[in-house]
């Protein structure tokens, strides 16, 4: 597929972008080869293949759910302003 430079110019305009025409060059010939590759990639035989739920099959190893820290809530609110059945008790920021 050939990009023209209307087309750099569209997409320059698009995304706002003051572009010379050495930088319009260099950025037609780079969406060219972006272009041939997904063109390549299109190519390949996929029908034998799976289909994948992430891009890297990997698994994630677990640990037992254990609890390790004690609850410190109590002593935790004794130097909080003001507590009340184990909330925090704020200004009123909003009426």
């Amino acid at each position: 597929m050939s990009i023209s430079a209307d087309d750099i110019a569209y997409i320059a305009n698009l995304a706002r972008l003051q572009l010379s025409e050495a930088e319009k060059q260099k950025a037609a010939h780079n969406f060219e080869n972006i272009l041939a590759l997904i063109d390549q990639m299109q190519s390949a035989d996929t029908d034998q293949l799976e289909p994948l739920s992430h891009a890297i099959e990997t698994s994630q190893p677990l640990r037992e759910d254990i609890v390790t820290e004690q609850n410190q809530r109590d002593e935790l609110q004794k130097i909080a302003p003001k507590c009340e059945k184990g909330l925090y008790l704020v200004p009123k920021v909003l009426e």
